[in-house]
């Protein structure tokens, strides 16, 4: 028996409530896909038996790893099928005294993993290492764009300071230059107001 034959596991669900052929058409969207793409598959599409699928998927994957220690990641499913089960004949009234028969199929699910080759367990490793490397000088540059931002922030914000202290000090000067004028006025008509008391003083 050669290693990858004997690096496989098999899940069965027996008498699933259901028909074989319905089960098989959801069976038919994850055979030969690995593990994880399956489970992907499974969780977006919108079948009766997609959720006992995806259990009995499970089951596969858990053999695999208990026996050989096999994580999912290495895994694809080397077989899918549904076979049919019993049917269980039940009947419903018709008319004039007849019955009509009602028959309700069952299936028994089977899915088998084996392990990946190595030259796809090789080219997985090398994407998922470039998608690492990927991810992190992705990081690196947005770590430096956030400094750059923040010493661009301070810059800016520290020359839009400054013109505002430069603006500042021509007003203290203009006010400086009103206030003598003010003066000047405020002397010249005390001074008329004194020259007008002191003649009214001289008439009397």
């Amino acid at each position: 028996m050669s290693t990858e034959t004997m690096q496989s596991a098999r899940a069965t669900h027996r008498s699933y409530q259901m028909s074989a052929s319905k089960v098989r058409e959801v069976l038919d969207l994850i055979r030969g896909q690995s593990v994880v793409k399956a489970m992907e598959r499974l969780s977006l599409t919108d079948r009766g038996a997609t959720e006992a699928v995806a259990k009995v998927l499970r089951s596969a994957a858990a053999n695999a790893s208990n026996l050989y220690g096999l994580p999912p990641e290495e895994l694809f499913v080397s077989e899918a099928y549904a076979n049919e089960g019993a049917t269980l004949k039940r009947f419903r009234p018709r008319a004039r005294g007849r019955a009509g028969r009602i028959r309700k199929r069952t299936s028994h699910i089977v899915i088998e993993v084996q392990r990946l080759p190595e030259q796809e367990l090789r080219r997985l490793r090398e994407k998922s290492r470039e998608n690492a490397a990927g991810r992190r000088e992705r990081r690196v540059r947005a770590s430096r764009g956030e400094r750059a931002s923040d010493s661009s922030v301070t810059e800016v914000t520290r020359q839009e300071q400054e013109p505002t202290v430069n603006e500042a000090e021509p007003a203290v000067e203009s006010s400086s230059a009103v206030v003598p004028e003010h003066q000047e006025t405020y002397v010249q008509e005390t001074k008329e107001v004194e020259a007008v008391i002191d003649g009214e003083e001289e008439k009397n």
